[in-house]
């Protein structure tokens, strides 16, 4: 009569000891892991367009209306939260919330290998994760940004899945759609287990209603419609990559080779599992996740190496399953070639020169120079992070020459100019220029697609009012022309100049 009670208690004594010895383990390997992301200022431009992002906000800016981007507010919110509680000069406190954020997503993994396969399973799941979740271009797998802040919600979103708790698992897919809008592939393996369940009566209104709760009230704090065009309908464009192709397959290539080597590791056991029918279809949800994410890598035609994060969660569990029913002496080889893979990456991150970085702080300095802290200033480039490394306001909600020109890193000419820009984006950016006159203006095309000449509005606008004052490494910097003296002014840089074709490239 006295053991059936005691029965509980020890279970929830063993469930404590096992997290008390692994999360200890995880929280070393995932320090140890990001340690690269500590040792630069930046490592791409997404972080500094979130910087700058999150100062304006700050400011009083609002969210698709006078801050904008192609993606939705979770991360520009978190952003700003930090900022608002450590200062907006460092991004080393998004540094420590990116480590928080693959500890949990190592855990959640691991809580889920457990459940399926035993307390081994559950170690080598979060330890394979965390391994291989550096195993790409620095840039990539080490900065603070969307993917790496997405994979706890899709984590999450299994998790609650696999046990029934439908209505977290569509606040958990929404919170991943919310911080980036493939997040929301994860739906994919939730719904199969929601089937597979039976759960359909009763669990699909509480996950619909738990997906569409916080997207609706995000949608309705920002500004609804400007939440839909710019998370779902006003990226078009940006999708195509018409007259890139080959440009943009050689970065896909590229990228999955780099993946693969990162996952030497845990390909063997996946692909031997994949080989038995009867062993993939007993995890089939885990090959839905793993197809649904590759689908969200492909959506768009970009493949930007840190699009391949979302493939890492699916991978380590689907190694962890097929390890699982391999002989015991297969599971520290795994390991093994994990862990070397892994201090190389750590090695690629420690060493690897930054000169776009080194490039945005000359820039930066010389900007700040030239202006006073409240001047407002155009930076036409790619690269926002100069606004938050000068300390200067943009002088419009455009941050990069991508939204106005559709360039972006994922195309090489083509489509770029005025008429590919996100609709509307000229009229308001003219309105803008007009209200807030920039002090000084960067051309830091340096001969890309997306330089002035090509471009009436801009060649124009320097023409008139604009007269060179500077170089540095090869961007430009022109400083307005009072208005007295502008009867005076020599002929300016684009002055009656027909448009440069684009540059060729390199």
């Amino acid at each position: 009569m006295l053991v059936a009670p005691l029965a509980p208690a020890r279970t929830t004594v063993t469930r404590t000891a096992y997290w008390a010895r692994l999360l200890p383990h995880l929280a070393v390997l995932a320090c140890v892991t990001r340690i690269p992301s500590f040792v630069r200022p930046l490592w791409n431009p997404d972080e500094g367009f979130l910087a700058v992002q999150a100062r304006l906000l700050a400011q009083g800016g609002q969210l698709y209306e006078t801050v904008v981007d192609r993606k939705p507010p979770l991360l520009p919110w978190l952003y700003q939260a930090a900022f608002a509680l450590c200062g907006s000069g460092s991004l080393t406190p998004l540094r420590v919330l990116a480590v928080l954020a693959q500890l949990l997503t190592a855990v959640l993994l691991a809580s889920l290998a457990r459940r399926r396969w035993g307390d081994r399973a559950g170690r080598t799941a979060g330890v394979l994760y965390l391994l291989v979740s550096v195993g790409l271009h620095p840039e990539d797998a080490q900065a603070a940004t969307f993917e790496v802040f997405m994979l706890p919600w899709t984590a999450a979103a299994l998790w609650c899945a696999d046990r029934g708790r439908w209505g977290a698992a569509g606040a958990a897919v929404a919170a991943a759609f919310l911080t980036k809008q493939t997040g929301g592939a994860v739906l994919l393996p939730v719904a199969w287990l929601l089937h597979q369940r039976g759960g359909g009566r009763a669990g699909l209104p509480r996950l619909a209603a738990g997906f569409a709760a916080p997207v609706l009230g995000a949608a309705l704090v920002t500004d609804p419609a400007g939440f839909l065009f710019w998370t779902v309908t006003g990226s078009a464009a940006y999708a195509s990559v018409t007259g890139s192709e080959l440009h943009v397959l050689g970065r896909a290539l590229a990228n999955t080779a780099i993946l693969a080597a990162a996952s030497a590791g845990l390909l063997p056991p996946v692909v031997r599992a994949l080989r038995t029918a009867r062993a993939a279809m007993a995890e089939l949800w885990l090959w839905l996740w793993l197809a649904a994410s590759a689908g969200a890598v492909a959506l768009g035609c970009h493949f930007f190496g840190h699009y391949y994060l979302q493939l890492i969660p699916p991978l380590a569990l689907l190694a962890t399953a097929a390890l699982h029913a391999l002989p015991e002496d297969r599971r520290p080889t795994a390991v093994l070639a994990s862990a070397c893979a892994c201090a190389l990456f750590i090695g690629w991150g420690l060493l690897a020169p930054r000169p776009e970085l080194a490039h945005a702080e000359r820039l930066a300095s010389a900007l700040a120079h030239r202006t006073a802290p409240a001047d407002r200033v155009l930076v036409w480039g790619i690269h926002p992070e100069t606004y938050w490394l000068a300390g200067r306001t943009p002088a419009t909600r455009y941050l990069t020459a991508g939204l106005l020109t559709n360039y972006s890193g994922g195309r090489d000419g083509p489509r770029v100019g005025e008429k590919y820009a996100v609709a509307g984006a000229w009229p308001v950016f003219r309105r803008e220029l007009a209200a807030h006159a920039p002090a000084l203006v960067v051309d830091d095309s340096r001969g890309k697609p997306y330089a002035p000449g090509r471009l009436p509005t801009l060649r124009r606008l320097l023409a008139a009012d604009y007269a060179e004052v500077g170089r540095v490494d090869g961007a430009v910097l022109y400083a307005r022309v009072p208005a007295g003296q502008r009867a005076r002014l020599s002929p300016g840089p684009y002055a009656d100049r027909p448009p440069r074709p684009p540059a060729p490239s390199p």
